[in-house]
């Protein structure tokens, strides 16, 4: 037998659940063929918290000033000498800061094949950035997006990404594993603590403001009166509570919108809601939209260039991105259909999540990219 590939996956901090998209490539490394190590830059997990599913996990225990400054080049050091005495065949490094970090020692580790993954827009907005990007990729190096629309924007950035090292491999979800977890809407409404009886407009995603709450609840407020039985509840937590919770009182919808704080595995509540928002200022390729599409749930989001080719084609609704208004108009067409119209609408996004994000796919996708890159690797070695 060949002897094994050794693969590393870096990303910059920890967080580890069964649909993260470094998990799903690992899961699909799992043979004979592969070895593969999780290295996290930050954080390491707490006693009751899952750990990667890779054969080995990695903490350096880094932190957030470590990689800044002068300090960044002592964390340098370190990851080179990791890297070097382990002897990777393959490093993938998930977003913007372990990529950078990578594309510098990848000078020195010259028989070691390298894959950025790329997860959002914007991060090569910078022009020192792009300029550090362009001069530092070399013929080892594939940068994936992990959508179209993130791919088109990597393309236009960047004079050194190109149609030959830089590609998109959609994300996915498990959907056997999605449906499996999935409460029923009951059961899920009474977990929350929502009533069973009212229609539920609902979105998962961080208290942050790119996650665009205020333009849902903004939205909302121009409805309420029309929709006495409509809620609004949200799963997230994130510092921007205070002036979330400040603008549902200011239009007095303290009764109507409901944050619901953090929940595990915030997937299995999907059924709880009737309609599905995502409202985003910014995303890459936002898991939280295929999970609901799994849940057959109706969606409606931004018109973000990451989700408005995926709302197009699950019969999804957009609506301009941060215009309240518009989202407003949207809405209202949604709220006023019957039951079995918005079912109809949950189960073609369901057809559409099959044909077009699948596991499988995704990892056979990743599994030929890394041995496309090994062989590669193996052609230019002195």
């Amino acid at each position: 037998m060949s002897k094994r590939i050794k693969v590393l996956q870096i990303q910059l901090r920890y967080n580890v659940n069964a649909s993260d998209l470094a998990e799903q490539v690992i899961a699909g490394l799992l043979t004979e063929r592969y070895g593969v190590t999780t290295l996290f830059l930050r954080g390491r997990p707490g006693p009751d918290e899952p750990v990667s599913a890779a054969e080995r996990s990695i903490y350096f225990d880094l932190g957030k000033s470590d990689l800044k400054g002068l300090k960044r080049w002592s964390a340098l050091l370190k990851l080179y000498r990791f890297c070097r005495d382990e002897g990777f065949d393959v490093v993938i490094a998930h977003r913007f800061k372990p990529i950078s970090m990578m594309m510098w020692l990848s000078k020195l580790l010259k028989r070691t094949a390298f894959i950025g993954v790329q997860h959002g827009i914007g991060d090569y907005d910078r022009r020192a950035r792009v300029f550090e990007a362009s001069w530092l990729i070399g013929p080892r190096w594939h940068i994936v997006g992990v959508s179209q629309a993130v791919k088109h924007y990597l393309l236009s950035k960047v004079p050194g990404f190109t149609e030959s090292n830089t590609s998109h491999i959609n994300n996915a979800i498990d959907i056997d594993r999605a449906t499996g977890m999935l409460l029923d809407s009951r059961e899920a409404r009474s977990r929350l603590g929502l009533p069973q009886e009212r229609r539920i407009v609902g979105c998962i995603g961080r208290l942050v403001p790119v996650k665009g709450h205020a333009t849902l609840i903004a939205a909302f407020a121009r409805l309420a009166a029309r929709y006495p039985d409509v809620l609004i509840a949200i799963i997230g937590e994130g510092r921007s509570r205070e002036e979330l919770e400040a603008l549902v009182a200011e239009h007095g919808l303290q009764e109507r919108v409901v944050l619901l704080g953090a929940h595990h595995d915030a997937l299995q509540y999907v059924r709880a809601f009737d309609i599905f928002a995502m409202p985003s200022l910014s995303e890459g390729l936002p898991l939280a939209l295929l999970e609901a599409l799994a849940g057959q749930r109706p969606v409606i989001g931004s018109d973000i260039p990451s989700l408005v080719s995926i709302l197009e084609g699950c019969s999804g609704r957009s609506f301009q991105v941060g215009n309240a208004d518009d989202l407003a108009r949207q809405l209202k067409q949604l709220l006023s259909m019957e039951d079995s119209q918005l079912q109809a609408l949950g189960e073609a996004g369901y057809a559409y999540l099959c044909a077009q994000h699948s596991i499988h796919d995704f990892r056979k996708n990743y599994r030929q990219l890394l041995e496309k890159m090994v062989m590669l690797v193996g052609d230019t070695r002195p």
